[in-house]
């Protein structure tokens, strides 16, 4: 028997379609703006989406603007400043939205998002900024060369410097930015042989190959390096994969769906082989977890080694719980963590795995943590654009406020741009810690 369903909304879990990208018809734009007028409609008359993020505010302005009052008085070429909004963080699919299928409305407001961006990627009207800002890997190796690295980092810190980069490439002046480090993490760390003993528990294999991701790599390797630590600590062997590209996260979110797939084509053989290698995966970044766990399989749904990636991959700390329901997580820590602030990423959250960094944290004797559940508001480049770092901070604010109000020992987020942004937004001169930073910190290793 079919599942009910009422205008009130779906009880049963929220089921995802394939993305159908390589249908021609996925890029007819007259279908897409009927779409996205029904769905609009949808939204405007539940409005449950509101404090999200900036995608809804705009919507709803936009109808309440329109001489009609409904949807059907938008201006359709006014969609895309709904649409630009967007960056695909899934909180409206998982976490708010009644109508996600298996619901008759089949709304699933990301996914019509990405389609909006990638058609509008296919006709060329896609920012030579956005491409350059979303192209990690050449950036990264160009900032890779020492000198390279040490250039850009003083530059980043020049007010002058900054206003010029934000008059010739929309790169707002005031927004954090990242440094580079001139040796990277896959230079840090040693390479553990593809035979290392493991001590397998419950579904874990026991050994790990991290995928570094372009932003440990080559801006903050020092997470990595404590993720090596807490994880070796733990007996856990960790090594990497011969060579990795990018994830496709930016990629995905620009619409650039033929580079998501080029990207594809070089990581998910890679991290195939070490899967039948007998390694569980990881990455540190929540956006590269959810894309190998949630969109590659969508994308491509028939290709049994993007499942085989999607079934091993983890989040570092909802692998180290599973250990320790298996008593298998050292719990000989050294010195407590006094007050936590803790920021969930929204790409941690939409993974359903339940807040398992918030967990991990809260075995440290002496250790309460605080989550905050709420969008930073950075999203890896929508913070440092020029049109939207004002809308960024305003969404990173009730975070800061949380964090403010409980003058924390310690305050970060899985998701290291986001613990940046909440930094840079608190403007008090204190910085974010990685959760896997502050885990070392309590084994004292």
């Amino acid at each position: 028997m079919a599942a009910p369903t009422t205008r009130e909304g779906n009880l049963e879990a929220p089921t995802r379609h394939p993305l159908d990208w390589r249908n021609p018809a996925f890029y007819d734009e007259a279908a897409l703006t009927h779409e996205m007028e029904r769905v609009f409609d949808i939204c405007h008359g539940c409005r449950r989406c509101v404090s999200l993020c900036q995608s809804f505010p705009t919507l709803f302005d936009l109808v309440d603007a329109s001489p009609t009052l409904e949807v059907n008085g938008v201006k359709k070429e006014d969609y895309w400043k709904v649409v630009e909004h967007c960056y695909l963080c899934d909180l409206c699919y998982m976490t708010k939205c009644p109508y996600v299928p298996p619901h008759e409305w089949n709304l699933d407001f990301p996914h019509l998002m990405l389609r909006a961006k990638a058609v509008h990627y296919k006709k060329g009207a896609t920012s030579l900024r956005d491409k350059v800002l979303t192209s990690t890997d050449t950036v990264g190796r160009l900032a890779g060369i020492p000198v390279v690295a040490q250039t850009m980092n003083a530059v980043n810190k020049i007010g002058p410097a900054r206003k010029a980069l934000q008059a010739v490439a929309g790169i707002h002046a005031e927004a954090w930015l990242p440094e580079f480090s001139s040796k990277p993490l896959r230079s840090r760390l040693e390479k553990q042989p593809l035979d290392s003993p493991a001590e397998p528990a419950g579904e874990t294999k026991g050994k790990v190959a991290l995928f570094a991701t372009c932003y440990m790599n080559r801006n903050e390797p020092g997470p990595g390096e404590d993720l090596a630590a807490v994880f070796n600590h733990n007996g856990i062997p960790v090594t990497l994969a011969e060579k990795e590209r990018c994830c496709g996260m930016p990629k995905l979110e620009l619409g650039d769906l033929e580079s998501v797939r080029a990207a594809k084509e070089v990581n998910i053989p890679q991290l195939a082989k070490l899967v039948d290698a007998g390694w569980d995966l990881t990455a540190l970044v929540p956006s590269c977890v959810l894309m190998f766990k949630q969109e590659l399989p969508l994308m491509f749904p028939d290709d049994p080694e993007v499942q085989k990636v999607k079934n091993a991959f983890y989040d570092p700390f909802e692998y180290l719980m599973l250990r320790h329901r298996k008593g298998k997580l050292k719990t000989d820590f050294k010195a407590p963590l006094g007050k936590v602030s803790y920021h969930a990423a929204c790409h941690q959250r939409v993974q359903n795995i339940g807040p398992k960094t918030k967990e991990a944290l809260s075995l440290v004797p002496g250790t309460e943590v605080d989550i905050i559940e709420r969008c930073s508001g950075h999203d890896g480049t929508y913070a440092v654009k020029q049109e939207f770092h004002d809308y960024a901070v305003k969404i990173a604010r009730p975070v800061v406020k949380r964090v403010n109000e409980a003058q924390p020992d310690h305050y970060g987020s899985d998701c290291a741009m986001a613990g940046h942004h909440i930094g840079h937004v608190r403007a008090d001169g204190s910085s974010p810690e990685h959760p896997i930073t502050l885990l070392r910190k309590a084994y004292g290793i």
